[in-house]
């Protein structure tokens, strides 16, 4: 079983930066395959960026790539989400995800934290 923790959101002014982190606890490897996701009010859930426990081959969804990274520190089993450039269209609940060892499927999520990015 994993367990996920997200924090860091909040309200910002669009071109602002917010840092979320999600704390991930029980049993996570090097080959778990760590994700992003975010729900705007209304809309579906959505990829935004992903990272294996390692650390290699980041991956981002093209609305965000360039703006946002996504990180770990593996001392913490922490994963991080760096969001700069902030615009209002990013306002979503933000999620992070991992599943099993080596396999790129997401089946424990965290409870999620809200973004809200004001114009």
């Amino acid at each position: 079983q994993v367990q996920l923790v997200e924090s860091g959101g909040g309200l910002v002014q669009a071109g602002g930066s917010l840092r979320l982190s999600c704390a991930a606890s029980g049993h996570i490897f090097s080959s778990n395959h760590m994700g992003w996701f975010r729900q705007a009010p209304g809309k579906e859930r959505e990829f935004v960026a992903a990272i294996r426990w390692s650390g290699i081959n980041p991956d981002y969804a093209n609305s965000v790539n360039g703006r946002f990274t996504i990180s770990k520190d593996n001392a913490k089993n922490t994963v991080y989400l760096q969001m700069n450039s902030l615009k209002p269209e990013d306002t979503a609940v933000y999620y992070c995800a991992t599943g099993p060892p080596g396999v790129v499927r997401y089946d424990y999520w965290g409870q999620g934290t809200q973004v809200t990015v004001s114009s």
